[in-house]
C-alpha cells in the first residue's frame, strides 16, 4: 500500500473514531434554545363555566367557551377539575393557552367521525389533505400546553378501529395525490375514506410543552408534532394499543426535547418522520432535525424509528439513557426505501438498556423492497453502551443498495447475549465495531490435546 495513502487512511479513521463520540455540548445546546410556553394570568375552570364530569354530559360547548374566553384575554390557563369530562367533537386551541387537567381528571373524546367535521387541514402518513379533525388541535399557535397530572382518552377502539380495515381507498388516493403533485386543495377526504385523525396534533406551532398527562386509547398516532420547533414532552405516560398508535411523532419539527416518557403503545413509541415521497422531497429545506430523547421506558412495536416517510431528511437525533420495560420487536429502527429519497444522518444513541426483542439495531434502505429511483442517503450512525439479553431474530441488521451504501457507522461497547442471527451486514462501508459482543463472550482458548 502506498504510504501517503496508508496515513490518509489513518487520519480518516482516527477522524471518524473521534466524530463518533456523544456530543453532549450539542444535546446542550438544543435544550438551552427550546423555550417553554409562557401565559397570562388569566384562569377559567370549566366547571364553573358548567361543564359537568359526569362521563355522559356533552361538554363540548363549554370547552369552545373556555378557549373563546382565553384568546378574548389574551390567553390564559384552562382548568379542568376531578370528574370525567365526555366531549362530542375536537378541542382547537388558540395561542397563549395551557390545557391543565387535574388529577383525577378526565377527558373522554366522542368516537362518532361526525363529531370532527368540518374537515381540518392536517397530515396523514406523511402526506397534506384535508381530513377529519384531530381530537386536539393547534393550527399554527404559539405559547401552548396541555399539562397536569389527568388523563386524555380518545376512545379509539369501538367505531374508529373499525376504519383500519376501511382505509385502503383513502390511503392509495393520499399517496396518489402526492406523487402527482395534486394541489392541496383538492385532497380532501373525510367522511367515506375511513382515515383516522390523530389524538393530539400540534401543527406549524412554536414553544410547545405536554408534560404530565397521561394518553390513553388514540384512534391513530397519539402525539402528532408537525412542522411545528421549540417542543418541551415531559412525564407523559401512555397506554394506547389501538392500530397505529405511535407515541410521539415529530415530523418537520424541530428543536424536540421528549424525556421522563413512559410509553406502553400498540406500535412505535418515537417514531421521527419528515414527509412521504414526492412531497417530502419538495420540502427538503424543513427536515426533522435537532431532537433529544432521553430518561424514558419503552414498551410497544418498536422504541425509537427514524423513517420511513423522511424524505425531507432527518438529522441530529440523540437518544440516550432509555430502556425497556417489556417487550419489543426492534430496539432502535433505522428505515426508509427507494421511493423516499431524502437522508438520515447524524444519528447518536448511546446507554440503552433493552431486554427482549426481534431485532435490537436495524438499519435498512430497502424498508418492504419498495420503490425505485429515489434511494435515500444514510450516514453517520454512532451506537454505543447499548444492552439488550435477547434478540429472537438478529443482534444487528444493515441493509444497503450496492450503488447507495450506508456509510459510516460505528458500533461501540455493544452487548446482546443472545441472537439467533449475530449480525448481517450488506452494502455498508466505514463500519467501525469496537467491543461489541454478541452471544457469549470468548474467553482465553484452550490448548490442543
Amino acid at each position: 500500500m502506498n504510504l501517503k495513502y496508508f496515513i490518509f487512511l489513518l487520519i480518516c479513521i482516527s477522524s471518524f473514531a473521534q466524530n463518533s463520540e456523544f456530543p453532549t455540548a450539542k444535546v446542550d445546546s438544543i435544550v438551552n434554545r427550546i423555550q417553554l410556553p409562557v401565559f397570562p394570568a388569566y384562569q377559567i375552570n370549566v366547571a364553573k363555566l358548567g361543564a359537568k364530569g359526569d362521563s355522559v354530559t356533552n361538554n363540548k360547548v363549554v370547552f369552545d367557551k373556555a378557549m373563546a374566553l382565553c384568546k378574548k384575554n389574551n390567553g390564559g390557563t384552562i382548568i379542568v377539575p376531578k370528574g370525567i369530562y365526555k366531549i362530542n367533537g375536537p378541542i382547537h386551541f388558540v395561542s397563549n393557552v395551557n390545557l391543565k387537567i387535574e388529577k383525577g381528571a378526565k377527558i373522554k373524546f366522542s368516537d362518532n367521525p361526525q363529531d370532527y367535521l368540518p374537515m381540518v387541514l392536517t397530515s396523514w402518513e406523511g402526506t397534506m389533505l384535508y381530513n377529519y379533525s384531530p381530537l386536539i388541535y393547534a393550527y399554527q399557535c404559539h405559547n401552548i400546553a396541555i399539562t397536569g397530572e389527568g388523563t386524555i382518552d380518545g376512545e379509539g377502539g369501538k367505531t374508529w378501529k373499525t376504519f383500519k380495515a376501511k382505509e385502503g381507498k383513502g390511503k392509495d388516493l393520499s399517496r396518489e395525490m402526492n406523487h402527482n403533485n395534486v394541489a392541496l386543495k383538492d385532497r380532501k377526504f373525510g367522511e367515506g375514506y375511513f382515515l383516522r385523525p390523530q389524538m393530539i396534533q400540534f401543527f406549524k406551532c412554536k414553544n410547545i410543552l405536554v408534560e404530565n398527562v397521561r394518553i390513553e386509547n388514540s384512534p391513530f398516532w397519539c402525539l402528532h408534532l408537525l412542522k411545528s420547533e421549540s417542543i418541551t414532552v415531559r412525564g407523559v405516560s401512555y397506554k394506547s394499543l389501538n392500530y397505529n398508535n405511535d407515541g410521539i411523532d415529530p415530523e418537520y419539527a424541530k428543536d424536540v426535547l421528549i424525556e421522563n416518557v413512559t410509553f406502553d403503545n400498540g406500535d412505535d413509541n418515537v417514531a421521527i418522520k419528515a414527509g412521504r415521497d414526492h412531497e417530502g422531497r419538495a420540502n427538503s429545506a424543513t427536515p426533522s432535525e435537532n431532537i433529544v430523547i432521553r430518561n424514558c421506558n419503552f414498551k410497544g412495536l418498536h422504541g425509537v424509528v427514524l423513517g420511513s416517510e423522511m424524505s425531507a431528511g432527518i438529522q441530529n437525533v440523540y437518544v440516550e439513557n432509555c430502556k425497556t420495560v417489556g417487550y419489543l420487536k426492534r430496539g432502535i429502527y433505522i428505515k426508509t426505501n427507494a421511493d423516499r429519497g431524502g437522508f438520515i444522518k447524524n444519528i447518536f444513541v448511546r446507554n440503552i438498556q433493552l431486554d427482549e426483542v426481534e431485532d435490537c439495531l436495524y438499519m435498512t434502505a430497502n424498508y418492504h423492497g419498495e420503490g425505485h429511483g429515489y434511494q435515500s442517503d444514510i450516514s453517520n450512525i454512532h451506537f454505543s453502551n447499548i444492552t439488550c439479553n435477547k434478540a429472537s431474530e438478529s443482534g444487528i441488521v444493515i441493509q444497503g443498495f450496492p450503488e447507495k451504501k450506508i456509510r459510516n457507522i460505528s458500533l461501540k461497547n455493544i452487548e446482546i447475549k443472545s441472537a439467533k442471527n449475530a449480525i448481517s451486514n450488506e452494502n455498508a462501508e466505514n463500519v467501525l465495531m469496537t467491543d461489541v459482543f454478541i452471544g457469549k463472550r470468548a474467553t482465553v482458548p484452550s490448548a490442543a490435546k
